[in-house]
């Protein structure tokens, strides 16, 4: 009996090992791979010529590489709890890859890594004190599934300070399913909760308190049907624009970069969009933290036949909490938001449906 004891606690201790290990491993290559993008988009943004530049396209680190190396290390340990905060970025950078062109084995690999860490979580890390960081993975995710689980952590998990965090990311997610009085009251109570119980609370060096202020901000003011806070800034030929400028035009305004997934569909997709509307009461507004180099770059041969507004410090970005690009809003001739979301065929139909009701 007590060399039985003996072998079940040796077992146990190589068995923690193991998966520390994992855990381990899986978070080097996150770093490795954050590392690797922070020097990519450091050159892309020095680089001289158009041809320089679509060279170091063909060299972006790839996600799918690092989520399928990431997945071989995390997916055998995901019943640990010290996998929570690498399965949620992971989760995040899953969702952030563009579909488009995606062979069916990494949609399906994806898909995969979706469903399987959020079937462990609901089975068993629904109770964890360490499930805050997987909340905003679950919200990046961003289906309904994913929300009703953030549902059941905020009702289920008995650590406050978790239960706050998944108040707001169910508040996030319900922004996109309705702008009614009832799902707008909830929201506003969700994000009260999430003010009360988790204000300290950080997730990727942001805290919950302005993730909360960001969503308020949104509702006051970049919600459908509010007037669009006046934009300002510098084009890239050294002239001021702004929004008041453009009364009486329906405006796409996209806030984008170069270091974005898809950019040469992003080109593709917009290019036609500018000359679809030419001669037309409409104006396709850019805002991109890009180097003036690089603008001119592409203004020269002809990348970007669209206004551009200089953005190098994300300020403006940040004045419409614009958390990943490429994002997109639609404003009627009178600024007020039509449509907020991925650029492409949902912009492009709310804009034609402006330009044909005056």
């Amino acid at each position: 009996m007590r060399t039985l004891f003996l072998l079940t606690i040796i077992v146990s201790l190589i068995n923690s090992s193991v998966f520390a290990q994992s855990v381990a491993m899986a978070d080097g290559l996150r770093k490795e791979f954050k590392g690797k993008m922070d020097v990519w988009t450091l050159s892309l943004s020095a680089a001289k010529t158009r041809e320089a530049q679509q060279k170091l396209w063909d060299q972006r680190p790839s996600g799918d590489e690092y989520a399928k190396k990431i997945w071989s290390a995390l997916r055998g340990s995901l019943d640990q709890e010290a996998c929570l905060e690498t399965a949620s970025w992971l989760l995040k950078l899953v969702r952030s890859l563009p579909a488009q062109d995606a062979s069916p084995d990494i949609l399906e690999l994806r898909a995969e890594i979706v469903q399987q860490v959020s079937a462990v979580v609901e089975k068993q890390h629904l109770r964890s004190p360490r499930l805050a960081s997987m909340c905003m993975g679950l919200v990046a995710v961003g289906d309904m599934s994913s929300m009703k689980l953030l549902e059941r952590i905020e009702k289920e998990n008995p650590d406050r300070a978790v239960q706050g965090v998944a108040a707001l990311g169910v508040a996030m997610l319900l922004e996109s399913l309705s702008d009614d009085v009832k799902t707008m009251k909830r929201r506003l109570n969700l994000i009260r909760k999430a003010i009360i119980e988790s204000a300290h609370v950080e997730i990727d060096g942001v805290t919950i308190a302005k993730l909360a202020d960001d969503q308020l901000y949104v509702i006051r003011y970049l919600t459908k049907g509010r007037e669009a806070p006046d934009l300002k800034g510098i084009d890239v030929s050294g002239n001021p624009l702004s929004l008041s400028e453009l009364k009486g035009k329906v405006v796409v305004l996209i806030f984008w970069n170069t270091a974005m997934d898809d950019f040469e569909r992003f080109l593709d997709i917009h290019q036609k969009l500018t000359k679809k509307m030419e001669g037309k009461n409409f104006a396709l507004i850019g805002v991109t933290n890009d180097s003036s180099t690089t603008l001119r770059l592409l203004q020269a041969n002809g990348s970007l036949p669209w206004r551009n507004i200089c953005d190098a410090d994300s300020a403006l970005a940040k004045q419409y909490r614009v958390q990943s690009r490429p994002f997109a809003y639609v404003l009627d001739q009178n600024r007020v938001i039509q449509y907020m979301g991925s650029p492409g065929s949902f912009a492009e139909l709310t804009a034609d449906a402006l330009m044909l009701n005056p």
